[in-house]
């Protein structure tokens, strides 16, 4: 039996266990939108951009986040923190917790734009991978498509 007969079978099967019932369907139009085919469908190329995103908001993160550093060079917040605090300001030992929170808030922020960039590289790479291995195992050495009932032995 080919696949497109077994297929047909087990929707008119299914449509009569069914009976009355009538499930929304996954092609209806959103309000002001395009059709919805009901699939999840992510493209490689959207994925690319998503994460290249994410890597230019790390670099632009990475280099105007830096605010604590001040126009003297590096750590011209935290020096003025300390002399602020051996001179018996309490706005020294503030200024630290703000520069330490900063930092860290900063540091946070940073790994997660790492964190997506590198995960979406990986899921395009990955999800490419599936696809081809799914392909060819769901096929019979002539190339024709398998059976429903032999798909079916997977999800059993």
């Amino acid at each position: 039996m080919l696949f497109e007969e077994e297929w047909a079978e087990l929707k008119d099967a299914a449509a009569k266990k069914a009976g009355s019932m009538q499930l929304a369907s996954a092609t209806d139009t959103p309000k002001g939108g395009a059709p919805v085919s009901g699939d999840l469908v992510v493209h490689q190329d959207d994925l690319g951009r998503v994460g290249h995103e994410a890597f230019l908001l790390h670099g632009r993160l990475l280099k105007a986040g830096d605010v604590t550093r001040g126009a003297q060079g590096s750590g011209a917040t935290a020096d003025a923190a300390t002399a602020l605090d051996h001179e018996g300001f309490t706005m020294g030992s503030a200024l630290t917790v703000t520069v330490t929170t900063w930092g860290s808030q900063v540091k946070t922020l940073l790994q997660a734009c790492a964190d997506i960039s590198n995960h979406l590289d990986y899921s395009a790479a990955s999800h490419s991978s599936d696809d081809a291995w799914i392909g060819a195992s769901l096929q019979h050495r002539n190339g024709a498509p398998a059976p429903v009932s032999e798909i079916s032995k997977y999800f059993s």
